[in-house]
């Protein structure tokens, strides 16, 4: 899937009132807070250190949802880059969660029982209205991970951080949604193999 001797540097977005609200974004355009743009920094720190004088030779991509941008483009300053010298891939956005977009997570069983229960009977091939699954989702990103000829700093969202994941160790759906995707780290990623930075 992930050519060999290729390596990613996967950064989920930083923090957004949503996120910390437990409330849907998927493809909503929401900035990052305070928060976010602290992680965002840290990581851009994380990175440095692990690229030092390389850091310019690699590619960089990102999402291009706001909360994405503002992350890689955080990192950049960090590593001494012009922010702006990056480019973007829609194939990055986050899932799409069709109606389920605004709600919040702990009152979906009140507001939409059928829907709730449909995703906890099948999360990886349930699609809400408007949206896509799961398995939308991975092939949308293993057409992305295909076409990567270099190392590349990446930052998106944390459904495609999961699918990422899923497709380089070859795990099940059940394994997938079972991985962690803090904000405030980097995965390193290469060809059957992760580790956190």
């Amino acid at each position: 899937m992930l050519r060999s001797g290729v390596r990613l540097y996967y950064v989920r977005h930083g923090e957004t009132d949503w996120n910390r609200d437990q409330r849907y974004q998927g493809q909503r355009d929401i900035p990052l807070n305070a928060t976010g743009r602290s992680q965002a920094v840290r990581n851009g720190r994380a990175l440095a250190e692990t690229l030092g004088k390389d850091a310019a030779a690699i590619d960089y991509v990102a999402s291009p949802l706001l909360r994405a941008r503002e992350t890689m483009e955080l990192m950049r300053a960090e590593l001494g880059l012009p922010p702006r010298g990056y480019r973007t891939d829609d194939r990055l956005r986050e899932i799409h969660y069709g109606y389920w977009e605004g709600e919040l997570w702990n009152e979906l069983p009140a507001k939409d029982p059928q829907g709730f229960a449909a995703r906890e009977a099948d999360k990886w091939g349930w699609r809400p209205t408007g949206g896509e699954s799961y398995r939308d989702l991975s092939e949308r990103v293993a057409g992305w991970l295909r076409e990567i000829e270099r190392d590349a700093v990446v930052a998106a969202h944390g459904g495609v951080m999961r699918v990422i994941r899923g497709l380089i160790l070859k795990l099940q759906p059940a394994e997938i949604f079972r991985l962690d995707v803090p904000q405030d780290k980097v995965l390193m990623v290469e060809a059957g193999h992760t580790k956190w930075l």
